[in-house]
């Protein structure tokens, strides 16, 4: 039995549902497994209160399909397993998918029923990649639209990931990911950076003040380690000592400083002061200590000048899934027919529509977004230009990857051409209707 010679680490293809697999035993026998079948990546709503949700992960996506080959020992644990029978093992071992995926570009903003993701090729091939494509971009879009409220609430004030020690080891560096697509400015995740060339950043824990005889030792020891531009935490005892004693170490040049606890408002301002009346006049403010979009958009008018974001980031600020979902929407009528359109009917909120969908973001007269517009059959000549989807798999070739820089400068795009009230934290309906031309 052939198979890939992709290192059982670096395959994709268990990532996977087991009923993915019986599904395409039962297809594989009744001959509906080489029928051509599009399926598509949408959510029916977001999250309450969220103005708009962010597409993130579409990259890894590119890559976990690439990599979606059975290694021989995977295939010989199925057998082992009786997970699927010998006809399907064959079938498993020279798996590629050579089918095609069009798709929303990474960075772009969607709001219910924007079809995220189009995957048509055989049903054999296509359905077995649900699983691990809704979970790389459910996961990942929830931490870009949380990330995306955070970074509008900062301002123009940098953001920084620091949420690892918060989150699954791997997932913390795909958060780290996300949150730089839609705006942060650097990770404390080295291996985040490692992976995906996002800048890095980090200087002290309270641990290193204390192990030290005195904060005057151990801010010495920083500076002298790491140069007068530092940041140095002044929150271990007693705040406005710390800040004098950081000055008199470091001189006016001393980069920064950082707060992690109290009332940050308050004490922001009193620092800023006590720095200016040391004559620290350059010196920034950042502040931690569990903030979340809220937070920060409390902080606005305190003088702070860079936020740290950890636990609320990497849970997606509440909302740890964007409730994505892969559906069938259109297959070949008999072997070789044409595609009809098919869709779930069933109560509950759950049914769908069917057939291959585009989509277009109509702007106003002055280039504001102001519907999203997703249809099937032609499009108008109006919407052409204004289409969203664009091509990422071609007969099974990534032809879509890009720069994550590319992605980030879409949605800070993306995300300006929306109106305004898109970036308020209070609850409403999504800023832009989804109109259906079906």
């Amino acid at each position: 039995m052939d198979a890939t010679s992709v290192p059982a680490a670096g395959s994709t293809a268990l990532l996977t549902d087991r009923y993915e697999l019986t599904m395409l035993q039962a297809a594989l026998r009744s001959g509906a497994a080489h029928r051509r079948s599009v399926f598509e990546v949408f959510t029916r709503r977001l999250p309450a209160g969220r103005r708009y949700g962010v597409l993130a992960g579409t990259g890894r996506v590119l890559d976990a399909v690439e990599n979606f080959r059975f290694t021989s020992a995977q295939l010989d644990w199925l057998a082992d397993g009786r997970v699927v029978d010998e006809d399907t093992l064959r079938f498993l071992a020279d798996y590629r998918f050579t089918g095609d995926i069009h798709g929303y570009p990474e960075g772009q903003v969607y709001f219910p029923g924007s079809p995220l993701l189009t995957v048509e090729g055989s049903f054999a091939e296509a359905v077995i990649l649900e699983t691990v494509i809704l979970s790389i971009l459910n996961h990942d879009s929830a931490i870009a639209a949380a990330a995306s409220r955070m970074t509008s609430a900062a301002g123009g004030r940098p953001v920084i990931e620091m949420g690892a020690r918060r989150a699954h080891e791997r997932a913390a560096v795909s958060a780290a990911r996300a949150a730089y697509v839609a705006g942060f400015a650097a990770t404390s995740d080295l291996e985040a950076g490692f992976t995906y060339g996002i800048p890095t950043t980090g200087t002290a824990a309270h641990a290193f003040t204390l192990v030290h005889d005195s904060e005057r030792d151990a801010f010495r020891a920083q500076i002298d380690s790491m140069g007068r531009g530092t940041t140095l935490l002044v929150d271990t005892f007693d705040l406005g000592e710390a800040v004098r004693t950081a000055v008199e170490v470091a001189g006016p040049e001393l980069g920064a400083v950082r707060i992690d606890s109290g009332d940050l408002t308050l004490l922001a301002h009193r620092v800023r002061r006590q720095l200016d009346e040391l004559g620290a006049t350059g010196t920034r403010i950042i502040v931690t200590s569990d903030l979340d979009e809220y937070a920060i958009a409390a902080l606005a008018a305190a003088p702070v000048d860079g936020y740290g974001v950890g636990t609320s980031l990497v849970t997606g600020s509440g909302e740890p899934t964007c409730a994505m979902v892969y559906k069938l929407v259109a297959r070949a009528a008999g072997e070789d027919g044409p595609l009809v359109p098919v869709a779930k009917r069933a109560a509950g909120g759950k049914t769908s529509i069917g057939g291959r969908k585009w989509a277009a973001r109509r702007p106003d007269a002055d280039g504001v977004a102001e519907a999203e517009v997703v249809g099937t059959g032609a499009v108008p000549d109006a919407l052409v230009p204004h289409l969203l989807q664009v091509p990422l798999v071609k007969a099974g070739e990534v032809v879509g990857r890009e720069p994550l820089e590319a992605a980030r400068e879409r949605h800070d795009r993306v995300r300006a051409a929306l109106p305004l009230s898109a970036t308020q934290l209070s609850k409403g309906d999504p800023v832009l209707a989804t109109e259906l031309h079906v």
